[in-house]
């Protein structure tokens, strides 16, 4: 039987289309909370809205870009018009590039900043407008284990995701101090199976494998939704990875040695 613990939330999240977005549109809506969904794929987007609606669950599809402030408050307007409230930003929008510092140009750097930071800002910030005058509300923001400790080949993608985390922890500072009923977290996925490397060749012509331990979208997903029923700050979905985090903290060159050897490299 389907859990409904989450019966009678709004979530919204963008980076629906694909990936640890979709798994958490269909595991949500399982449990009971109203999706709205949104990315730049407005066909795929509402496919799965409409798969999700069919299957007794509750989703509207809001096409939208994260680098868009007006599109991230149209996000948000929607989800109140169509619910009537909002109870959870899931920041998940983003991108990657793998390359040595003398491989990644401004431009590259750029667009990451673009998508992954000021996507997550401008998400976030609209949502928080409706926490606020709620008094309640939640943003999860997902980051990546390579924002809390950087990975060789990852400069520019480990520096968006560690502004990611900056930027949860000094909003759940505000927040605390708000009240109980807002909240801010950061999820740290390791490399996920998704379409992510797919996306890294299309954005940029190429992808990068490496080794290290990966995991389901889907358990990620449910590591988010346990998060929402039970508001954490941080969210490991790869246990283990945390024992890196708190490595990087008390021996840092011997982490430097040990991440070596996960290094991303280029391939077709």
């Amino acid at each position: 039987m389907p859990s409904h613990r989450l019966a009678g939330r709004v979530v919204a999240i963008t980076g629906a289309s694909a990936g640890i977005g979709r798994a958490c549109a269909e595991q949500l809506a399982r449990e009971g909370a109203a999706v709205v969904l949104s990315a730049r794929r407005a066909d795929r987007l509402q496919a799965i809205a409409a798969t999700l609606t069919a299957a007794g669950g509750r989703a509207l599809a809001v096409p939208g870009d994260v680098t868009s402030e007006a599109d991230m408050q149209a996000l948000v307007e929607r989800a109140v018009a169509a619910f009537g409230r909002l109870d959870v930003m899931i920041c998940n929008a983003g991108i990657g590039f793998h390359g040595g510092l003398d491989e990644t140009t401004p431009g590259v750097v750029r667009r990451l900043l673009d998508v992954n930071v000021l996507g997550t800002y401008y998400a976030a910030r609209a949502a928080d407008a409706v926490f606020r005058r709620q008094g309640s509300g939640h943003v999860i923001a997902v980051s990546s284990i390579a924002g809390r400790r950087g990975i060789p080949g990852n400069t520019a993608y480990s520096a968006t995701k560690a502004a990611q985390i900056g930027f949860i922890e000094a909003l759940r500072a505000e927040y605390a101090a708000t009240g109980p009923g807002l909240r801010a977290s950061i999820v740290y996925p390791v490399s996920t199976r998704t379409e992510f490397r797919d996306a890294m060749t299309r954005d940029f012509g190429f992808a990068a494998g490496g080794l290290g331990p990966r995991q389901d979208a889907g358990v990620v997903a449910r590591a988010i939704a346990d998060c929402i029923a039970a508001p954490t700050a941080e969210v490991y979905p790869y246990r283990p990875a945390k024992l890196l985090a708190i490595l990087a903290v008390i021996a840092p060159r011997l982490t430097d040695r040990f991440v070596q050897r996960y290094e991303r490299r280029r391939r077709p």
